[in-house]
């Protein structure tokens, strides 16, 4: 069993996954399993991911959520982590900073850290308001937690997934180390469509 899964969903992200699947690639922690999940791709996604792994999984829901529990029911590890197609890792210690703080904390349930929007913002764990982000990707998730909890087949799916972990009332550590590069408003992504509205 690997100590974390990297699970990464995409669909027709052949121009853009790259950068993402290099910072995974380049990690000095060795002991992780990486997942994709092409979904949906009418694009050469699945030729572009296979560089990278041989863990490629192919479905065709035109919906993340279904995508994320194809690479859910298959992860192995310890701990779960989501990483999005256009999204990546900011430095090669990630997984290296993460073995240890798991290990310091071997009750947790959900570790969150910090994240950077598009080079611009600085975002704590907890946000200025003192809430938790909506968000999976800035949270490493032990998997025997997960348990049986999957995403709905809906939009916004990661925030229904988000909302059922914590009514589960996980033990939660928050810890404030920039982990994340959120590629927040990139054409064509979810939070470009959600704010233009289609």
């Amino acid at each position: 069993m690997p100590k974390f899964s990297v699970i990464v969903t995409a669909h027709n992200a052949a121009d853009r996954i790259r950068e993402c699947l290099d910072s995974v690639k380049q990690q000095v922690f060795k002991d992780y399993e990486l997942i994709v999940v092409c979904d949906a791709c009418v694009d050469n996604t699945v030729e572009v991911v296979s560089e990278y792994t041989s863990h490629v999984i192919e479905t065709n829901y035109a919906d993340s959520g279904g995508a994320r529990n194809a690479g859910l029911e298959a992860a192995t590890g310890e701990w779960i982590l989501w990483l999005d197609d256009d999204d990546h890792w900011l430095h090669e210690y990630v997984l290296t900073q993460l073995d240890g703080k798991t290990k310091e904390n071997s009750n947790a349930d959900i570790i969150c850290f910090s994240f950077i929007f598009k080079g611009w913002m600085y975002a704590t764990p907890t946000g200025n308001k003192g809430r938790h982000w909506i968000a999976i990707w800035n949270k490493c998730w032990k998997r025997s937690f997960i348990g049986d909890t999957r995403f709905m087949i809906i939009k916004h799916d990661d925030a229904y997934f988000h909302r059922d972990m914590f009514a589960k009332k996980p033990k939660v550590v928050d810890w404030d180390m920039p982990m994340y590069y959120y590629n927040y408003m990139r054409p064509g992504s979810y939070s470009w469509i959600y704010l233009h509205g289609g």
